[in-house]
């Protein structure tokens, strides 16, 4: 039976460490994504090293083995480490854990539709689904609304939303560079030249999803709402990932077929520059993650 003192007696406070901990990622999050790095390492080991699997162009065909030693030694291991750190309860791994996912999905995507169909078809079909499945079950568990309170007021959310933004508007219009001339055009746009392709799912994802998803996370940053954090430091993530991967595959593709047009030598340094760049958003980002007034309130 309780005392009257023991009733009186205020409940334990929280240890820094427990209040600065995010909150947990069910299992089915754990399971999905789990999946999703075996099925991904699967896929791009078979596509990066089984010869004759690639049925496309020589230039395609070496961009895609690009794409897949990417996938394969950069998205998957920062997978797998994101989830063992997030089990710990770092709040910043689950948005890397977020942007890998996102990176694999969006090739998943390329390998499906810019590729010609081969052995690997039902592989790339699991690999997309669990992306898919994945992020939603990450995204449920992650308590969106907890991460505004997360980050310090230091953090540089108009300047991060402004680099967001820069990325719509340079790639908006490169791909309309070469778009628009194809949908004036009565014959086969440039852009397909070399590849074996009939139309591009590269523009046809940036233009319908990926770029208008990096828009609204740099508007709601820059207003400060809670799914603007949790986007915008996913798709730095997944940016970041994707500038090693077009460099990967551009010096690949233009190794493969040293006269095509479609891959460019040139582009590897480029994109280098450009993943450098993109370091100090990111920097910025998870630097004054977990500093904020929640994490304050834990300590006091």
């Amino acid at each position: 039976m309780a005392t009257a003192s023991t009733l009186r007696s205020p409940a334990p406070a929280r240890t820094h460490q427990e209040g600065s901990r995010a909150l947990p990622i069910g299992k089915a999050g754990y399971w999905l994504s789990g999946s999703l790095a075996v099925v991904a390492a699967v896929a791009a080991a078979s596509t990066a090293f089984i010869p004759g699997v690639l049925r496309g162009t020589a230039v395609m065909n070496g961009s895609a083995r690009g794409t897949a030693l990417v996938v394969l030694l950069v998205a998957v291991p920062a997978l797998v480490f994101a989830m063992w750190s997030a089990a710990r309860g770092s709040a910043r791994a689950q948005i890397v854990w977020l942007g890998a996912v996102g990176y694999i999905l969006y090739n998943s995507v390329l390998f499906l539709f810019m590729s010609p169909f081969n052995n690997l078809f039902l592989v790339y079909v699991a690999m997309m689904s669990l992306a898919i499945w994945s992020a939603a079950m990450v995204i449920r568990g992650l308590g969106v609304e907890s991460f505004r309170v997360r980050f310090s007021p230091k953090l540089p959310v108009r300047g991060i939303a402004v680099y967001l933004l820069a990325i719509v508007a340079l790639n908006f219009l490169a791909w309309m560079r070469a778009v628009v001339p194809g949908v004036l055009s009565t014959s086969s746009p440039a852009f397909l030249d070399g590849t074996g392709m009939t139309t591009s799912a590269l523009y046809v994802q940036d233009l319908a999803f990926w770029l208008p998803l990096i828009a609204v996370a740099a508007v709601w940053l820059w207003r400060r709402k809670a799914w603007g954090y949790v986007l915008a430091g996913t798709m730095l993530v997944t940016y970041e990932i994707e500038a090693i991967g077009v460099a990967v595959d551009q010096w690949m593709g233009h190794a493969a077929d040293p006269a095509s047009t479609v891959a460019f030598a040139a582009a590897v340094p480029m994109f280098a520059l450009i993943f450098v760049i993109g370091l100090v958003p990111l920097a910025f980002y998870l630097r004054n993650l977990d500093s904020g007034p929640a994490r304050d309130r834990s300590a006091r």
